[in-house]
């Protein structure tokens, strides 16, 4: 089968019969739903359209075995990048292959969120009850009075009812077909075969989202021999997991809704309202005087005190004089009060991580993140804080420069308090003289969008916290 590899280059190094047979346990049902998989895209002819997803579980070494595209994607995740993949390229038909505890636990909220969206991918669900891989733990599936190593006397009451994925699938308006199969004798493979390539078939001409659950067997984790696994899908799954066709609606015309990505730069620029026009550059070199070539700064203050627009311009100015940066926010739980920060990095050519854990400057608008990151500066570094909203600044490392200036009261001179994080900004340049004035400025301007109300007070700002900062 031209669809399965000759060879499992990939599997225990490919010497001998390991390079013939799969990882799997004997009398797993992943090896069949894999069968039924390749045969149904050898059929169809889409070998070179097909991407398989597949997550962290038992199915995680697909890509051995299948030659189509493969994307591993963390746990969980499989349905969410799937999506990814379709949007990415409408003509891929697209596979997401999870296990239940990858699924129906972890993967929860990825799986009904892609499936009520209805975007035309195919997901394959092998449901054996069990945390498979990771050592036969409860999944979301597991059956009441079923023992795992987690519930070692059974599944009871305060572990809940098993998840009945094809169910709550179907409820929802996105998908197209949902049925559930068994894999314990012939007819139930023949017709988990044939739900296989339906659900293949329908991304043929992209006509909506599939799910086939498949009922498998794990006689590892039932410690029986394979056809005790068998009977035991068969006498104890399908009461609780009744088998058949959950939904299967009018196929979804997507071809209109789903466009392939155009990646103009003219296009992009448009969308995010930039002109196209490159920005003024007013360096001469880095500023390596300053603190090297690589410099770290964080802007630290309450929810609304403007710590990540600050930021957010200083990554924007650096960009602008062909600098590597990033800007990396992290926002408090607390609208106000406690500490929203983002660490900047400036690099003379390329930044290697955007954390700032001990930062050259640090620019704190309160006294929590003056006391949570003042001490972490790095000696010969600088702290310029609020003095209007900070009355000392305690515990420093005394080869740290501490800079006190009023950004708010300055703010407030000019009738617009909220611009205290332009006065911080200014001041940032006027005492390290990281980037010339001219260059923020510019990076303002082009941020306020034509604003010229507001480009004036910011303007007036800036250049009265630059003469503080010197």
């Amino acid at each position: 089968m031209s669809v399965f590899y000759e060879r499992f280059e990939r599997h225990d190094h490919a010497q001998g019969l390991k390079a013939r047979g799969t990882h799997y346990c004997a009398g797993c049902g992943h090896g069949l739903v894999h069968r039924y998989l390749a045969e149904a895209i050898e059929a169809l002819g889409i070998q070179d359209r097909t991407v398989a997803v597949s997550p962290v579980g038992c199915a995680v070494f697909l890509y051995y075995y299948l030659d189509v595209g493969n994307t591993q994607a963390a746990h969980g995740r499989a349905s969410a990048v799937a999506l990814g993949h379709k949007l990415a390229n409408p003509e891929a038909v697209v596979v997401s292959y999870q296990g239940d505890g990858d699924l129906a636990s972890i993967g929860l909220l990825e799986i009904m969120q892609v499936a009520q969206l209805g975007v035309p991918i195919a997901v394959v669900f092998v449901n054996n009850a069990v945390y498979g891989m990771t050592g036969g733990q409860l999944a979301p599936t597991t059956l009441v009075g079923q023992k795992t190593t987690t519930t070692p006397e059974g599944r009871g009451r305060l572990e809940g009812s098993p998840l009945k994925m094809a169910e709550l699938i179907a409820s929802l308006d996105g998908p197209v077909y949902v049925e559930r199969v068994a894999l314990f004798d012939a007819k139930q493979r023949k017709r988990a075969e044939k739900a296989i390539r339906k659900a293949l078939s329908l991304q043929i001409n992209n006509e909506g989202f599939a799910f086939v659950e498949v009922l498998a067997e794990c006689p590892t984790h039932l410690k029986v021999t394979p056809s005790e696994a068998e009977r035991w899908v068969r006498e104890q799954m399908v009461p609780v997991f009744p088998l058949g066709v959950k939904k299967d609606a009018t196929p979804v015309d997507w071809k209109g809704t789903l466009r392939t990505p155009r990646f103009d730069a003219a296009e992009v620029l448009a969308a995010i309202g930039a002109d196209g026009e490159p920005a003024p550059r007013f360096c001469k070199g880095f500023p390596r005087n300053a603190f090297g070539d690589d410099v770290g700064v964080k802007v630290a203050g309450a929810g609304g005190d403007g710590a990540q627009t600050a930021a957010m311009l200083l990554a924007r100015a650096a960009i602008a004089e062909g600098f590597d940066a990033t800007h990396i926010p992290s926002y408090g739980p607390e609208s106000r009060g406690g500490t929203s920060y983002a660490d900047v990095r400036l690099a003379e050519r390329e930044v290697l991580s955007p954390d700032v854990p001990h930062p050259h400057v640090l620019v704190a608008f309160n006294a929590p993140s003056l006391a949570k990151f003042g001490p972490a500066v790095a000696r010969g570094g600088i702290v310029l804080y609020d003095s209007s909203a900070v009355r000392e600044a305690h515990a420093l490392d005394p080869g740290v420069r501490v800079l006190a200036v009023p950004c708010t009261e300055i703010a407030r001179e000019l009738g617009q308090p909220l611009v205290k994080n332009i006065v911080a900004l200014g001041a940032l340049v006027g005492a390290t003289g990281l980037l010339p004035e001219e260059t923020l400025l510019a990076a303002m301007q082009r941020a306020l969008g034509g604003k010229r109300a507001g480009a004036g007070v910011n303007e007036e700002a800036f250049r009265r916290g630059v003469a503080a900062g010197r």
